[in-house]
């Protein structure tokens, strides 16, 4: 029957192999294309699978561990904090932090506050005639007691109570006061882990000890293995100027690229340095510029009055930013991509194929 033959026709095809006619084709332009074609696929797989995205390489993120501190000595003689030296301690705010450290280099001193009622200072919205101008409990900025009162001869605005002397921060000094914080170095200390391969390695590197420590500095030609870096240089190859970025403040990226070869010995895999501001510096858009925040030094006085120094700091912020991927070799990848190239040059045959056909060589 018709049913039986097809189901025995069905049964034949299932142990049947079938191979594609091979057609020599003498023709230099067809020959000269197909053979391009091919060595535009061994390249693309030699050249740019293998030898530039490495991919018969297993990978893995890097996980990091980041720790700074920070040396240098400072002198200021300003008349709200006369003649006074500045260490560690008093410009690295706050003393530690997790991949990022704070150098004060500019401040706008208001001193000797204490707990009162004193004017507000003097802006379209504080500016009074009478007692009825000001609304009494309104904390717009600071909580006003509903009375106006003379600023100066001339002006009168309305009385607030809060930390009296108001701060005025618009006298900020034209050039840094901490000058010499372009001198402060930083040591910073990175463990890098790659789990999956088991791979561990710190920047400060096993041979090194505590007397080089001591007198070395980051140099990228001379001595690019030591870790401990001038707050200058590094400000310098983000192509900034140090004295001008140090006025207002700013943001400053370390760079540590630990991207690592694991088929090659361990000691090629090491950190690669690079610096660059990442805070906004675009002169159309210069609303807030620069980095800076406010801290108060508290005090009793010899009554027991409560009194603070505030302090608006400028400065510069280092954030240090860890990111690599190690690669080592693997089977698996290797199998998947010798495949892919493969099937790639076979795919030349069956496109050449169709073209003889179309343009009727055969």
């Amino acid at each position: 029957t018709a049913l039986g033959t097809r189901k025995s026709h069905c049964h034949r095809c299932f142990f049947e192999y079938e191979t594609e006619r091979m057609i020599v084709v003498k023709s230099k332009v067809v020959g000269s294309v197909f053979r391009l074609i091919q060595f535009l696929i061994l390249f693309y797989v030699i050249g740019y699978v293998c030898v530039v995205q490495k991919s018969y390489q297993e990978t893995d993120s890097v996980i990091s561990s980041v720790t700074t501190k920070v040396k240098g000595t400072g002198f200021t003689n300003t008349s709200d904090l006369g003649a006074r030296v500045w260490d560690v301690a008093d410009y690295n705010i706050p003393p530690q932090g997790e991949s990022s450290f704070f150098v004060l280099t500019n401040m706008i001193v208001t001193p000797n506050q204490t707990q009162s009622t004193c004017p507000e200072l003097p802006n379209q919205s504080t500016i009074c005639m009478s007692d009825s101008d000001c609304l009494e409990g309104s904390n717009d900025v600071r909580i006003q007691t509903g009375l106006c009162m003379n600023y100066s001869e001339t002006v009168k605005t309305c009385q607030v109570l809060s930390w009296c002397p108001l701060e005025i921060d618009i006298n900020l000094p034209e050039h840094a006061l901490l000058v010499a914080a372009e001198d402060f170095t930083v040591l910073i200390k990175n463990s890098v882990t790659y789990p999956k391969f088991n791979f561990h390695k710190r920047n400060i590197l096993p041979d090194v000890n505590s007397s080089y420590l001591k007198q070395c500095e980051f140099n990228r030609k001379t001595d690019p293995d030591c870790p401990i870096f001038r707050l200058k240089d590094m400000v310098s190859e983000a192509e900034e100027d140090f004295q001008t970025m140090a006025i207002r403040g700013g943001v400053l990226g370390i760079m540590i690229d630990w991207n690592c070869d694991l088929d090659w010995p361990e000691h090629y895999c090491g950190p690669k340095y690079s610096f660059r501001r990442l805070d906004n510096k675009i002169p159309e858009n210069n609303v807030a510029p620069g980095y800076n925040f406010r801290f108060a030094k508290y005090y009793k006085t010899t009554d027991g009055r409560e009194t603070r120094t505030l302090i608006k700091a400028y400065g510069i912020r280092f954030d240090v930013i860890v990111f690599g991927t190690a690669g080592k070799f693997n089977m698996v990848p290797t199998i998947v991509n010798v495949g892919a190239a493969l099937t790639f040059l076979s795919l030349v045959s069956s496109v050449k194929w169709s073209h003889l056909q179309n343009t009727h060589y055969l």
